[in-house]
This record gives C-alpha cells, sequence and structure tokens, in this order.
C-alpha cells in the first residue's frame, strides 16, 4: 500500500477513535479498513461517509476544483510587498496542490487617454514601469512568474531585482524579451486588461492588497488571509470538499431510491 493510503487509514482510525471512543471501529461491511473511503458506495455501506469526508479533505481531490486566489497590487506598496512576501508565496509554496493564484498588478493606478503617458500610479513613474514589468513576466514566464514576483518583491530594489529574479527563476525567457513587451505594444495591452479588471470589481476595490477567494470578496476573508492565508484555503478547500462529498451522497441516494 502507498504511503498516502496508510496516512488515509491512519487518519480514518483516528477520525473512529475520537468519535467513537473505542479501540477498534466495527463497521457492519465486509471491506477492510484501507477501502472504506476507496469509493461513495463503500463508504455509505460501511456507514464511515463522515468520516471519510474528514480524511479526504485532509488531502487534494483531483475531482475538487482548488481555491482561485486573486491579487489585485502595485509593484511599489509596502502592504502588498509584504502579503506577497510573507502570506501569499509561503502558502502557495505549501499549499499549491489546491490553490491557484492570479496576480493583476495595476492595483489604484489611473488608464489615462493620453499617447505618451497612458498609466498614472499612486507611487509614481517608477511603480508604473514595475507594473508593466511584472505583468510582462506574469504574460512570459508561465508557472515561475509567481516565484519572480516574490524574488522582486521580497528585494529592497524592486525594480533592481527584476533582471536577476528572472534569470534566477526563468533562464529560458531572455531579459530582452521583457523589455521589448515593456517598451512595446504588448505591455500596454496587458495593463489594459489589468485596469478593466480591477475596474470590474463588484465591491469596487478601496485600497490595496485587495485579495478575492473563488472570485469574491469579503472583509472577513480578507481579514483572515492577512493574518495566516494559508488557514483560511485550507479552510476553504475543506468546504468546498464537504460540498462536493454532499453533492455525491445526494445523487447517489437520488440513483438509489430511483
Amino acid at each position: 500500500m502507498k504511503l498516502s493510503g496508510l496516512l488515509a487509514v491512519f487518519l480514518l482510525l483516528c477520525t473512529f477513535r475520537r468519535g467513537f471512543g473505542i479501540s477498534h471501529p466495527k463497521p457492519s461491511c465486509r471491506y477492510p479498513p484501507s477501502q472504506w473511503c476507496r469509493s461513495l458506495e463503500i463508504a455509505i455501506e460501511c456507514k464511515v461517509q463522515k468520516q471519510c469526508m474528514e480524511v479526504n479533505a485532509t488531502r487534494p481531490n483531483r475531482a475538487v476544483p482548488p481555491v482561485s486566489v486573486t491579487l489585485y497590487y502595485e509593484s511599489l506598496c509596502p502592504a502588498c510587498r509584504v502579503f506577497i512576501s510573507q502570506q501569499l508565496f509561503p502558502t502557495w509554496t505549501m499549499l499549491q496542490d489546491i490553490m491557484t493564484v492570479t496576480l493583476v498588478p495595476y492595483g489604484n493606478a489611473k488608464e489615462l487617454p493620453s499617447a505618451n503617458s497612458p498609466f498614472t500610479c499612486q507611487h509614481g513613474e517608477p511603480e508604473c514601469r514595475g507594473n508593466m514589468i511584472e505583468a510582462c513576466i506574469i504574460q512570459l514566464t508561465g508557472d515561475s512568474a509567481l516565484h519572480i514576483i516574490y524574488c522582486m518583491e521580497s528585494a529592497a530594489d524592486v525594480l533592481a531585482a527584476a533582471q536577476p529574479c528572472l534569470q534566477l527563476y526563468a533562464p529560458s525567457v531572455s531579459w530582452s524579451s521583457v523589455d521589448s513587451c515593456v517598451k512595446g505594444g504588448m505591455g500596454y495591452r496587458l495593463m489594459h486588461a489589468n485596469a478593466v479588471m480591477t475596474r470590474a470589481l463588484n465591491p469596487a476595490h478601496t485600497h490595496v492588497p485587495w485579495v478575492t477567494f473563488n472570485g469574491e470578496y469579503t472583509e472577513e476573508n480578507e481579514d483572515k488571509a492577512m493574518s495566516s492565508l494559508f488557514h483560511l484555503v485550507c479552510q476553504l478547500y475543506k468546504v468546498r470538499t464537504s460540498i462536493f462529498f454532499f453533492s455525491l451522497v445526494n445523487v447517489t441516494t437520488a440513483y438509489f431510491v430511483v
């Protein structure tokens, strides 16, 4: 049996001990403990639906969609930099199997109808450049983007760190391609897309960092994210797992009733 299977059995046995106060669970079914959570039908026969749900909530379930975390931020915003370096990146490093991260560098910037300077930023022109550099890096580097953005935002000088961070985490992407993106039409198109996403927020953002979970913003989740994003993501994922499991129970029950 694989280690994950052994762990599941151990957790299941511990759950039974806590829930029933006995040393060995004795469900009235014909399956060994290692198979109790193998399928919904077995869990129902062995009367361990609740215990299996708790066990499954502790490990990724490919049928359950990950928690979607979207961060609206500015490249030179001090609070954004703290959140990225102390909450977002460490949490993603540990929980990337159950969460996805979308970065939207724009924040409190303004889009202007000007060909020469189409954007103004809260922390001046350097931040506008930083936003565009990060937008281009996100576009060009794919899965390595969050590593690079974390590397930049946790550095003493965000802009100066851009090229070495890119070389460290995405050596196959040349700095010249990022520079061309920033100075060319692609960078402006990416920033316009970020502006559109930010303006479409409902409720509208009032500060940065602004974080949504599964497309929704609440003050309660924001407060939790600022203090422990790790625990919040685990909590939201367990809720999704519970909903998925109970939907299966309802479907299966309806099937047997019919």
